[in-house]
């Protein structure tokens, strides 16, 4: 942890671009920008030299959508909740992260927004933060999934614009396009700069496209909780998992972990969708980075209780997901043995991706001069050997650096 050093040479390493891997390259540092990356090895007077060893270097992992880790949730609304989730991440390759809700009542929601802020002005070790990202609690509840039914409301515009208008560290909502006043949500949250996103929802693809003229650009954990084609009164109707091809335009995320969906879903959603409008998620609740069985989803004291197994966090009942495990180290090791995909798009999916999804492409998301210098090394299993964020080194498991 060199806070004074500026300057860093990471070198003897294959390194990850948009278009490619330079089989042996190197990446300069300084001032927590991205100076310059180059094939071969690079002169750099006065800096600390980190050799990757033949490992890749890489741009850090983007996750925009995850609720904890390490033992703890967001929704815990604590400030050491919020720090402790980054650490735990940041060890597992994750350098920026939109931090997520559940549906709840207003009042924990706000008091998470407070925790985030506090957190946010205070925050040094770990991944950086992007901004909040509210999931619910304007869902169907017949596609809640995991989420509480008691808190499961519709759009309550005395709601929704008080807490937009009072926190602008609302980055993104997801919610369902169907119901009541949700097309007037949409118009009013993306007047505020909110990126809105389709959710648990039973929508079919008609409503889906016209909610995409009102601003809902992304389909929220693709497949999960999610209508698809339905029969009624005889007639077939495509619903949210159609349509989410059908618009070429949305962008869709997708839970990697490998049991949230299968390698054929993995496949298929590339071939039709393409690297380019796919970003992989972890969707992590507070199990994340621990070996346990049992854990809570959402708050400590008020949440549901879950079990863990099969890599995964379940209802009590084994009715449903409860949100995965997994960390955004692992979505790159599910891609590379479930499907064909070259490692250099995986990392578009996990880097590049989020951040234009976002609109932060232009400070993150590759290596590239004049970025921010969020950096990984990590081995052929993708096993993480160091984490810069923002020309910090946060995590060095060997302490050899």
């Amino acid at each position: 942890m060199e806070s004074l050093i500026t300057r860093y040479k990471i070198y003897h390493g294959s390194v990850i671009l948009p278009n490619g891997i330079l089989p042996v390259g190197t990446v300069l540092v300084e001032n927590g920008k991205i100076v310059e990356i180059a094939e071969g090895e690079l002169d750099f007077p006065g800096a600390i030299e980190i050799n990757a060893a033949g490992n890749f270097i890489s741009p850090g992992f983007i996750d925009i959508h995850l609720h904890g880790g390490g033992g703890h949730d967001f929704m815990d609304g604590t400030v050491e909740a919020f720090l402790e989730i980054a650490k735990t991440h940041a060890r597992f390759g994750t350098t920026a992260m939109l931090p997520t809700t559940l549906t709840s009542e207003k009042e924990d929601l706000i008091l998470t927004l407070e925790a985030y802020q506090k957190a946010h002005a205070s925050h040094t070790e770990g991944a950086s933060f992007l901004g909040m990202h509210l999931e619910g609690p304007y869902f169907a509840l017949s596609q809640r999934g995991a989420q509480d039914p008691k808190y499961i409301r519709n759009p309550d515009p005395a709601e929704y614009t008080d807490l937009l208008e009072n926190y602008n560290c609302i980055r993104r909502w997801s919610a369902a396009p169907e119901l009541p006043g949700a097309l007037e949500f949409a118009d009013y949250a993306r007047k505020k700069g909110v990126l809105v996103a389709l959710a648990h929802t039973d929508a079919i693809c008609e409503e889906v496209e016209t909610a995409f003229q009102h601003g809902y650009s992304l389909a929220t954990h693709f497949y999960s909780a999610m209508s698809g084609v339905t029969r009624k009164n005889a007639f077939r109707y495509a619903g949210a998992v159609e349509a989410g091809y059908l618009i070429d335009e949305m962008d869709v995320e997708i839970i990697a972990d490998g049991v949230h969906l299968p390698s054929s879903l993995l496949r298929l959603i590339h071939k039709i969708k393409g690297t380019s409008k796919i970003a992989l998620i972890t969707d992590a609740m507070r199990a994340a980075g621990q070996d346990t069985d049992h854990s809570v989803l959402g708050h400590k004291d008020k949440g549901l209780a879950v079990i863990v197994e099969d890599g995964v966090a379940k209802l009590p009942d084994r009715s449903a997901f409860a949100g995965s495990i997994a960390t955004t180290n692992r979505l790159v090791r599910t891609m590379l043995q479930m499907t064909d995909i070259a490692l250099e798009d995986i990392i578009q999916m996990i880097s590049l991706v989020p951040a234009r999804i976002l609109q932060v492409d232009q400070q993150k998301g590759s290596l590239s001069r004049n970025k921010d210098a969020d950096i990984l090394i990590f081995d052929k299993d993708i096993n993480i050997q160091m984490t810069m964020v923002n020309g910090r080194i946060i995590y060095d498991p060997n302490h050899s650096l």
